[in-house]
């Protein structure tokens, strides 16, 4: 069952060919087997999960409707809330803490019959683009465990694509779903900000994190994305707009629209990925769409922007981790010394260095020369992305400039690791919502083709992902690494 669909699960589940409980247990024996390699979880509850897969499967059989995911299993990315399982964020500081709420997005699965299996490792604090940076171990890339599944989703991204649960979770406060959708080979989808509430998610970046779906294709990210939109009180950032029937929307195809590629910015693509690229685009003009080229002159400062706003929200945001109201403690001779001591031995290099970064760049001095020419630098960029999309109803470019690379080869030069996400940081700066979807592999690897569009369009953008799989159904590949093969696939 591990290589169906959630969409292709559901009907067996409701015409009871297929029991909730059998499917639970087929997933959790399948991450039993593959988690020693591939360490996409940090956290499982197995027995809280099979009294969940009980309960649907009685609804189901007494004739009851228990929501739109019913005895699908989800796993959540270890930065959202779930009563009762801690939340580490893949760091030490908050190894300890235990949430006594659900996130919201987590109470809207379970209230559409979801069952969630565990939480999924992350890059520390969602910093990172590799999932490396995890106080806990680094995550495999199941196309090949040498290499990174990307970040900072990395575990949910791995979880889907080596089929251990159909639906994940992730987070994307600069390329965080879509990144890692690419490096494995599965759909992931980052909403507009404020098509989905955050309330439960431990903030990284206020104003660009956004919580969002992946899944094995693009049917499933919109039925999962249907599920998690929506106005929510608990966030003020949440915006109350009509929630549309997402997997209605994904037989409108491309026929007649206009996708902008802004070819001056992928100049210097290496020849494979933009081999893959083309022929994405030339499978979407197939399907009856037209290409535009499209000019987003700011774009490249897209990059140094954002590791200058991101960071200062990080200094801000993680302030609260300081020994005294939850997560690690680390003791001293006072509170100053307590507080060092805590802050020292919970964040890891990475997190300490964004907090270094964003609390200087907020400092008496440089708030103007870093931080107030940052946000105008948002503000133009921002403006690239409307204009541009004025002409054209969609952009196309990659979703990265390289396929996964190995573990270890970019952790000592952070500059080198920041720029896996120059396709995608600037969605965010803009609060676009951008998809990513499987294209041609480069080098025997996914790649990923990434669609953005205007505020508050995901529906445009998935009936152009469905377009594209329904032709070149590159999500339909699976993962041969050795790991799978003796009987364990």
């Amino acid at each position: 069952m591990h290589r169906l669909a959630a969409h292709q699960l559901l009907p067996r589940l409701r015409d009871r060919q297929l029991r909730a409980r059998d499917l639970l247990e087929q997933a959790l024996g399948r991450i039993g087997r593959l988690e020693p390699t591939l360490h996409a979880f940090l956290h499982l509850q197995a027995d809280q999960a099979r009294a969940q897969a009980d309960r649907i499967d009685a609804e189901l059989d007494a004739g009851r409707d228990p929501g739109p995911l019913a005895g699908l299993p989800v796993a959540l990315k270890d930065n959202l809330c779930l009563q009762g399982m801690p939340t580490t964020c893949g760091s030490r500081i908050l190894e300890p803490f235990v949430p006594p709420y659900d996130a919201t997005v987590v109470r809207r699965l379970q209230a559409a019959g979801a069952i969630v299996v565990g939480k999924t490792n992350l890059d520390e604090f969602a910093m990172g683009s590799s999932t490396e940076n995890s106080a806990f171990g680094p995550t495999r890339n199941p196309w090949d465990p040498g290499r990174v599944p990307g970040g900072s989703s990395g575990g949910s991204a791995v979880a889907v694509a080596a089929g251990m649960v159909p639906l994940a979770l992730g987070s994307d406060t600069g390329g965080s779903i879509r990144q890692p959708a690419a490096f494995c080979g599965v759909c992931g989808l980052k909403p507009t900000y404020g098509r989905v509430s955050r309330h439960g998610l431990v903030a990284f970046a206020s104003s660009l994190d956004q919580v969002g779906p992946l899944a094995r294709d693009v049917r499933d990210c919109a039925l999962l994305l249907g599920v998690l939109a929506g106005h929510d009180p608990l966030d003020s950032t949440c915006e109350d707009r009509p929630v549309p029937d997402y997997p209605a929307l994904l037989e409108r195809g491309v026929e007649g629209l206009r996708l902008g590629i802004p070819r001056a910015f992928l100049q210097g693509l290496e020849p494979e990925m933009a081999t893959s690229f083309e022929e994405a685009t030339e499978a979407l003009v197939g399907c009856g769409a037209r290409l535009v080229d499209v000019d987003l002159p700011h774009l490249e400062y897209a990059l140094p922007a954002y590791y200058i706003l991101a960071p200062a929200e990080a200094s801000s945001n993680l302030a609260r981790f300081d020994g005294v109201r939850y997560g690690l403690r680390v003791s001293g001779p006072d509170v100053a010394a307590m507080m060092r001591r805590t802050r020292a031995a919970g964040f890891g290099a990475e997190v300490k260095r964004r907090i270094v970064l964003g609390t200087y760049t907020l400092s008496a001095g440089y708030h103007e020369a870093y931080y107030s020419r940052a946000q105008k630098v948002r503000s133009v960029v921002s403006r690239d992305f409307q204009e541009a999309l004025a002409r054209v109803d969609l952009l196309v470019l990659p979703t990265t400039p390289i396929p996964a690379f190995p573990l270890g080869e970019k952790t000592a030069d952070p500059l080198d690791m920041y720029l896996s996400d120059v396709y995608t940081v600037g969605v965010n700066l803009a609060g676009l919502p951008g998809l990513s979807v499987p294209m041609a592999p480069v080098r025997g690897l996914p790649a990923g083709l990434q669609v953005i569009g205007r505020a508050w369009d995901e529906g445009r953008l998935l009936a152009c992902g469905q377009a594209l799989q329904s032709v070149r159904p590159y999500h339909l590949a699976q993962p041969q690494a050795a790991l799978f093969d003796g009987g364990m696939a």
